[in-house]
């Protein structure tokens, strides 16, 4: 269980890392007015699927007996960010031109919500509490 934990609290850095790392480059694409490309398609997908992982870490966690209160808030707002990823990165694929704009909406609102989910159990964004 500890193992799992500390793999759940460590993969935080990469996830914020890798949304904070394809926010910027949907901003530079949108500025540029430029389509979405391979490499764009591949920040999203990456965020995309580092935060399922991170999900799945924390539920697996909770179903293993890490469980208290405050938990209800961190695992609203981390669900919430990952639906909200997956739903606008598929809705600007499905577009006929897809730009940066979808994207960088949802990534950076999911890392506002992270942030949320984060400090909603008493956690830093850059490192441990007292709380561990």
């Amino acid at each position: 269980m500890n193992v799992l934990f500390m793999a759940h609290s460590g993969l935080r850095y990469l996830v914020l890392l890798t949304g904070l790392i394809a926010s910027l480059y949907f901003v530079l694409g949108a500025v540029s007015r430029q389509p979405l490309n391979r490499v764009g398609r591949n920040f999203g997908m990456a965020f995309a699927g580092l935060l399922d992982l991170q999900v799945v870490l924390g539920f697996s966690m909770v179903a293993m007996g890490r469980y208290y209160p405050a938990l209800i808030g961190h695992i609203a707002m981390m669900v919430s960010a990952a639906v909200l990823v997956h739903v606008l990165l598929i809705v600007n694929r499905r577009k006929p031109s897809p730009g940066h704009l979808l994207p960088l909406l949802g990534a950076a609102v999911a890392l506002v919500l992270i942030a949320g989910g984060i400090l909603a159990i008493g956690r830093s964004l850059l490192g441990s509490t007292a709380m561990g």
